[in-house]
């Protein structure tokens, strides 16, 4: 090798040294930039709310136009809406999966069915309300009610679930089913018998998943389900009209201009709704941490 090509190789290396160092400064910046831009929300809310929380804020119905009292109904309609929508949706989603990792024939329309879903999960939430408005609240005579945001919840929540089981099916190995096959079983006992079982962790992580994204929804329950300041603070049947921490939330803000003491209570319905996701989302994390280090293949 000349002593040319030599220089022209050691320019080539510095100066793809250089590119690489730039690309991962910007890199690093951007991600110091995010952490801190959520560090700076999380300390803001938590110094703002965290003053509001007590037992009694959290066990406790709203008294004197929301000004006092606590989020009780709000916390209980919240579960009853994201339990509900995911005991609608999993069975749905799951059906959905099986077919599409395990019956399905591969080719184009597969592939447009996966898009369709993936397309699904980013549509914006108020396309769901107004979709549940129409057909659950009008078209089934639901009316607003507890089991009408369940089920606009629920489809909400379903294009998530779907991709979630379908990876956790797929990620199952191919020997297990082959082995399954092997010994005589049927497709659907092998799928029944041995995939399940083996992808239900992670079928149970995406649901944890979808649960923290429902509960935080505002504008598909809007039209569905929720009221503010109901009489009845507790749903006693699935056609009643429940309280959420999102939408309980939106009314407090709205009042706000009028009754400026409940700027503590906002705060401190905010913290609690965003500890209940940061909790759901651990959960998640922490579970599927745990079944991976658990798995032998």
């Amino acid at each position: 090798m000349t002593d040319r090509s030599l220089e022209n190789l050691q320019d080539g290396i510095t100066k793809r040294s250089m590119t690489q160092w730039i690309a991962f400064s910007l890199l690093g910046v951007a991600s110091l930039f995010g952490f801190f831009f959520l560090a700076f929300i999380l300390y803001w809310i938590i110094r703002q709310g965290a003053s509001a929380i007590s037992w009694e804020f959290l066990t406790t119905a709203p008294r004197n136009m929301a000004q006092e009292g606590g989020i009780a109904p709000m916390i209980i309609g919240s579960v009853y809406l994201t339990a509900g929508s995911l005991i609608v949706a999993i069975p749905f989603a799951l059906g959905a999966a099986i077919w599409l990792s395990e019956y399905a024939w591969k080719g184009w329309w597969l592939r447009a069915i996966r898009v369709t879903v993936n397309t699904l999960a980013g549509v914006p939430s108020i396309v769901f309300g107004l979709v549940g408005l129409g057909l659950f609240v009008y078209a089934l005579g639901f009316g607003v009610s507890l089991l009408s945001g369940m089920c606009t919840l629920a489809m909400l929540t379903l294009p998530i679930l779907i991709r979630a089981s379908e990876e956790a099916l797929r990620a199952v190995p191919r020997t297990f089913r082959e082995g399954s096959l092997s010994l005589g079983a049927t497709r659907w006992t092998m799928i029944r018998t041995v995939v399940l079982p083996t992808a239900l962790p992670g079928i149970l992580t995406g649901s944890v998943l979808g649960m923290a994204r429902a509960i935080g929804e505002t504008a598909p329950i809007m039209f569905t389900a929720t009221a503010f300041l109901l009489t009845q603070p507790y749903p006693t049947s699935l056609f009643e009209r429940v309280s959420t921490l999102p939408y309980h939330l939106y009314g407090l803000v709205q009042i706000s201009n009028f009754y400026n003491e409940t700027k503590s209570i906002q705060f401190g319905t905010v913290f609690v709704l965003m500890a209940v996701v940061t909790l759901l989302n651990l959960t998640a994390i922490i579970w599927r941490t745990r079944v991976r280090r658990k798995k032998a293949w």
